[in-house]
């Protein structure tokens, strides 16, 4: 018993100077360090960032196109014609250098429809940041209300099994001078035992819940936080309806997904304008430093040309088609979204309201717990009653204290799941 005793008091004071050192930590807190420091968040922004060039890409047409050449020949004397060419070939020996600048007039709305597109891919990647942070967030939130569960749970542990042991010396005491008989204290001993493993189990559990925030930060190393409390929000709405259509305008997954449809839209319209022709001026100047004597020492040309499509084997109308085809996919997968955003709305509704009335419930059940408790040790303690009924009353009162201190945090995980499937996480 006194060892027993010892160790139950050197375990508290360890728990009492881990947690004197542990940092300590708010629930905003905990959501702006894995903002900063988590990975995948910034491995998405860096994907948007990413995306974001597309559009520099799809602009490019509409700037000058210039490029230099330094070319260096050695042709047969007199010769002017070569095969596999129809127009004259410049076989004279020279060397050359000079530049070639092209602009693009128009190609008739092909151009424009493609950045649009990339402008609407940027979008849809800066919304799924979004989403990813928005993830992030709720699972740092759910692992912070896991460790301040466990916290509790660890604190009815800790509290029962000093209560045990103390109806257990109560109990040996009374042995001692005969008013009890030993298999009462057999049966406080194996009470106390059943604590103190409940003890450990909570230990246990309240480490790997700490571990579980660690990891949700993003942090590599397990750290030991010293959590804030944080407070019930207010009710639920009554209407999950009104839930469901907030959901649908603020979940940014959903936002992504129609921007990518805005993109597969505007680059179908850009494959069908691959029909139309393309016009844009072209111009060449430089000098022959060395080069045949029957040639100038300079030379320059500008002109237009015109790109007029006639035949290609379909492919211009396959890759219309495909576009069109992959438009229609992305607006079924945002239709798709919307019925399972629905769905989620109110599944989550309804455990949050469930979660909420267990509050109550559990705050009666502790109270009577607490009463049948207080009874069951003043009849044993008269002679009218048996250490057995006080062992059920105890665990009657365990299971209650520990359903209720699961249930605030549980409420408060299931309202910010709630507040996840609608958006209103940020």
């Amino acid at each position: 018993m006194r060892i027993r005793s010892a160790l139950l008091l050197l375990f508290l004071s360890i728990s009492e100077a881990a947690l004197a050192q542990a940092k300590k930590l708010t629930l905003s807190e905990a959501e702006d360090l894995a903002m900063r420091g988590h990975p995948r968040a910034a491995s998405a922004d860096l994907i948007a960032a990413a995306s974001k060039m597309g559009i520099t890409e799809a602009r490019a047409p509409y700037s000058p196109q210039v490029s230099g050449a330094v070319t260096g020949v050695a042709a047969e004397h007199g010769s002017t014609l070569a095969a596999g060419t129809i127009q004259t070939s410049s076989l004279y020996s020279r060397i050359a250098a000079g530049v070639t600048v092209s602009q693009l007039i128009t190609d008739f709305g092909r151009t424009g429809n493609l950045v649009a597109s990339a402008k609407a891919r940027a979008a849809a990647q800066d919304r799924n940041a979004e989403n990813v942070r928005t993830s992030i967030r709720i699972v740092v939130d759910q692992a912070y209300y896991e460790a301040l569960a466990a916290e509790s749970v660890l604190k009815v542990a800790q509290a029962v099994s000093a209560n045990r042991e103390l109806l257990l010396r109560q109990v040996r005491a009374l042995a001692e001078s005969s008013l009890k008989s030993t298999l009462d204290v057999s049966f406080a001993g194996v009470a106390a035992s059943e604590a103190e493993l409940g003890l450990v189990r909570a230990e246990n559990d309240a480490r790997a819940a700490q571990a579980h925030l660690s990891s949700a930060i993003g942090t590599e190393q397990s750290e030991t936080f010293d959590l804030a409390d944080e407070p019930l929000p207010a009710p639920l709405d009554s209407n999950p309806e009104d839930l469901r259509q907030q959901a649908l305008k603020q979940r940014p997954d959903l936002a992504a997904l129609q921007a990518n449809v805005d993109a597969a839209q505007r680059f179908a319209q850009a494959e069908k304008d691959l029909n139309r022709p393309t016009v844009g001026l072209v111009g060449v100047a430089g000098a022959l430093p060395d080069t045949d004597p029957r040639l100038k020492g300079t030379y320059s040309a500008a002109g237009f040309n015109v790109t007029v499509p006639i035949l290609n084997g379909h492919l211009f109308a396959a890759r219309r088609t495909e576009a069109e085809l992959r438009a229609q996919a992305a607006q079924k997968d945002v239709e798709d979204l919307t019925v399972q955003i629905s769905e989620q709305v109110r599944l989550a509704w309804l455990e949050a309201n469930t979660a909420f009335r267990r509050l109550d419930v559990t705050a009666r059940l502790v109270a009577e717990a607490e009463q049948a408790l207080r009874l069951a040790r003043t009849r044993y303690e008269i002679g009218l009653g048996s250490i057995v009924e006080v062992n059920q009353a105890q665990l009657s009162e365990v299971s209650a204290e520990i359903a209720a201190a699961s249930a605030k945090y549980d409420y408060l995980s299931r309202r910010a799941a709630l507040a996840f499937v609608t958006g209103a996480l940020r």
